[in-house]
């Protein structure tokens, strides 16, 4: 796995980071592009002290927004649902009913908590499972990269 510098990283990947770091000074654990459901892809899916799942989709440009009609199908998949935006961010644009966080590449901020919509018990499980073995194979592919080639 390469290691990238914040000058190898898009903008996107810039707010991901930031996001990712408030969300593990809050306790959380984060994989980016996690994929819950085939045919998903969510920019950062955060598992919490307690077993809460969080998305966090990354958008920045109102270009990048109105250009993703996927979003939507995301709100099934987790307890919280939020936007991650740069303070550029024209936010009048986003859904009020989610969460807000302003990033930049090296931290970010919840602006406005996200309301809770308790996933099912059966997919709750599902998902801890499978976002342990994400992370698992992520470290692995880490520690011995030449494997998986």
């Amino acid at each position: 796995m390469e290691i990238f510098t914040s000058k190898q990283l898009t903008p996107g990947q810039k707010l991901a980071r930031g996001a990712a770091r408030h969300l593990t000074s809050l306790g959380y654990a984060s994989i980016e592009e996690f994929v819950p459901s085939r045919g998903l892809r969510v920019d950062i899916m955060a598992l919490g002290p307690k077993g809460e799942l969080w998305i966090v989709e990354c958008k920045s440009s109102r270009e990048d927004f109105t250009g993703d009609d996927k979003w939507h199908n995301y709100l099934q998949w987790c307890d919280r649902y939020f936007w991650a935006v740069d303070a550029d961010f024209p936010t009048d644009l986003l859904p009020a009913e989610h969460g807000l966080i302003i990033a930049d590449a090296y931290d970010g901020e919840i602006i406005r908590n996200a309301p809770l919509a308790p996933l099912a018990a059966a997919r709750r499980k599902a998902l801890l499972q499978k976002f342990a073995f994400h992370a698992a194979r992520r470290l692995q592919r880490w520690r011995d990269p030449e494997f998986y080639l």
